[in-house]
């Protein structure tokens, strides 16, 4: 078993408001990944700093972030598992964001945690284990 670690917590993580270290050292036993879709979105913010310092800063964090942690990749089993769960979640009215469609996937198809500030967001998909490491979740 896993953890997928979506922005939303490693936004918290570069504010000071979560305790990122601490949540992985408590799951010793499981491997903790992050998206492709979720690096995309973290190299995205580093993009859109206003200032040289900000971006600095930015920077560096998501480095080490993506130094730390395995990426998956979007791979066929994913790719499956997403066109599935748009198809549901359109049948019923309830989409969720694109980019967090691609992240329950990854999780669904991988038998991962889906690690979120978002919580409200992610539960409407069937089957998806999730769990919020933020006070604010």
């Amino acid at each position: 078993m896993g953890v997928l670690i979506d922005a939303s917590i490693l936004i918290e993580a570069e504010r000071g408001r979560v305790d990122l270290a601490q949540h992985v050292n408590e799951r010793p036993e499981e491997e903790v990944f992050l998206s492709a879709i979720t690096a995309s979105e973290l190299l995205h913010g580093v993009h859109r700093a206003e200032h040289p310092a900000q971006r600095a800063r930015r920077s560096a964090f998501v480095e080490g972030i993506l130094e730390r942690f395995p990426v998956l990749e979007v791979d066929l089993a994913t790719s499956r598992a997403h066109a599935r769960i748009w198809a549901d979640l359109a049948a019923t009215g309830s989409l969720i964001d694109p980019h967090d469609l691609w992240l329950a996937a990854a999780c669904i198809a991988h038998g991962l945690t889906m690690v979120t500030a978002n919580v409200r967001e992610f539960e409407r998909v069937p089957g998806l284990d999730v769990e919020c490491w933020s006070a604010g979740g």
